[in-house]
């Protein structure tokens, strides 16, 4: 497995900044990054000249971008309007430089947005950029929020710069309001919040230009994006010609409390339509059926049943789990066991609520994969949702760290980590996920791929990808995120999963039939 698409904090950009001025010829960035976002909207919205662009510029180096962005546009036959309100004498130099670029060129600029004024083809995002990040803590008011209001309602593609002024780059969090791109081009290297929280709402198309920086010793990533080409490297083999059941693991779901038995069920269906050999569930509902018999090649026992099976390469505890005492007990004796398990829904609760079930997940040998949402999360760490989700980040990588596992804290950019730091960040999925039954498919899906020799690691990396995935084909399919069930994504990434295997090794496919 290699990540090709590293993710940087804000303060590291800044320092990737520091160290290239710094060198024997340091490049002009400000130049290299407005050249570069000016040919992306050329090449992507206005191949032909004439068109009426407007250009949002802000009191620091963001506006300064804005500014190059401008000059480049006009020169290339469009019409341009620059609105800028900052005090000149307060602009940064480099900014300056290019303010004054920008009049020398015959450029013009304004001091406000009239709603309604013209029409505009294009819209340019240079209001703040990373400019804007958590340890200020600044939220935007005033004439710039009426601004990014008017621009807001615009039929016109707006192309941010860097960030969406009003994201949080490093959390994706919203600051009093935010830009909505239709294409974000960032400088240097990717940031976690263009891709978390509310990063995919207002990011759009993201495109990537390094500005040519080239440095002996760059930072560690505090991330990798999770894509489709690091997926390709995670696709098990095809299936040999003499392979059988067995071939392909035992996954045991335990759960299915009164009310819940659904849960555990979709879990075991997964598993089964994901590739498992043998699945069992054990269901604790006292009137659970004998049989699913939409699904009977699930073997139903009771239990404490599960226990005794051997092999059992994954155990999935937790969907319709319930919290009472025998819930509870289960659960013991999952993390007692020397079982690759997956903790999902009340399990995690039950974890959050009991010291010693948590101890003995700390201390476990063998590995766990949790599956919280933000609730759970907060649960988990003594806080509350609205903190985990101002740090998904960080609460990952600290539920990782603190359990000794593996983590996916689900959302709007998933974020999987491992109990070494490491983090992804997902780019497949969309909010028609938001739909019960998703989270115990997700376990299921989990469940079968380790049952099948996929290290964890390997696992959940393709797993949450394959999920998003999943619902994203679903979208596209009926032209819309209203109305999926947690069922379909089950069909849908048995497809891609399959379509993908052969895609990669189509010859070896070919050859083991």
């Amino acid at each position: 497995m290699k990540a090709t698409d590293p993710v940087f904090f804000t303060a590291q950009i800044r320092a990737m900044e520091q160290q290239a001025m710094q060198l024997p010829k340091p490049p002009q960035l400000m130049e290299k990054a407005g050249l570069a976002a000016a040919q992306a909207v050329r090449d992507r919205l206005l191949k032909n000249p004439n068109h009426n662009v407007l250009v949002l510029a802000g009191p620091g180096n963001n506006g300064g971008d804005a500014f190059v962005v401008a000059r480049y546009l006009q020169e290339w036959g469009n019409a341009v309007t620059v609105v800028f309100a900052a005090e000149r004498d307060r602009v940064p130099a480099d900014a300056k430089q290019a303010l004054q670029a920008w009049l020398d060129c015959g450029g013009d600029i304004c001091n406000d947005l009239l709603d309604g004024e013209r029409s505009w083809d294009v819209v340019i995002d240079g209001l703040f950029g990373i400019g804007l990040d958590q340890s200020h803590h600044r939220s935007i008011e005033g004439q710039y929020r009426g601004w990014i209001e008017t621009v807001n309602r615009m039929a016109a593609p707006i192309v941010a710069l860097d960030i969406p002024s009003g994201l949080g780059s490093d959390d994706g969090c919203i600051y009093g309001i935010a830009i909505r791109a239709a294409i974000t081009v960032t400088f240097i290297g990717l940031k976690p919040g263009l891709f978390t929280n509310f990063g995919p709402e207002c990011c759009g198309e993201i495109v990537l230009r390094d500005l040519d920086i080239h440095l002996s010793s760059p930072p560690e990533p505090q991330a990798w994006l999770l894509n489709d080409a690091l997926v390709q490297t995670l696709l098990p083999l095809p299936r040999s010609a003499n392979s059988h059941k067995g071939s392909f693991g035992n996954v045991a779901i335990l759960g299915g409390s009164t009310g819940m038995v659904g849960a555990a069920l979709l879990a075991g269906r997964a598993a089964l339509h994901l590739g498992a050999g043998r699945v069992y569930a054990g269901l604790l509902a006292e009137n659970a059926p004998p049989v699913d018999f939409s699904q009977p090649e699930l073997m139903l026992r009771a239990p404490s049943e599960l226990f005794a099976l051997k092999p059992l390469n994954c155990l999935i505890v937790g969907p319709g789990l319930g919290q009472s005492a025998q819930a509870r007990s289960l659960l013991a004796m999952a993390l007692d066991s020397d079982c690759v398990l997956v903790l999902d829904a009340d399990a995690l609760n039950l974890i959050a609520q009991h010291p010693d079930l948590a101890k003995n997940l700390c201390q476990r040998k063998a590995s766990a994969i949790l599956t919280p949402h933000p609730a759970e999360a907060a649960r988990l760490l003594n806080t509350d949702s609205i903190t985990v989700q101002n740090n998904r980040m960080n609460t990952a990588l600290q539920i990782a760290q603190h359990f000794n596992c593996y983590v996916v804290l689900k959302g709007a950019g998933s974020i999987c980590c491992f109990p070494d730091g490491k983090r992804y960040l997902n780019t497949s999925g969309n909010p028609a996920l938001s739909t019960a039954g998703t989270g115990d498919v997700l376990a299921g899906i989990i469940g079968a791929l380790i049952a099948q020799g996929a290290n964890p690691d390997h696992a959940l990396l393709l797993a949450v990808y394959l999920h998003g995935a999943a619902a994203d084909r679903w979208v596209q399919k009926y032209q819309g995120m209203l109305g999926m069930a947690a069922s379909e994504v089950i069909t849908e990434a048995r497809i891609s999963l399959n379509q993908w295997i052969y895609q990669h090794h189509g010859d070896q496919h070919n050859r083991s039939q």
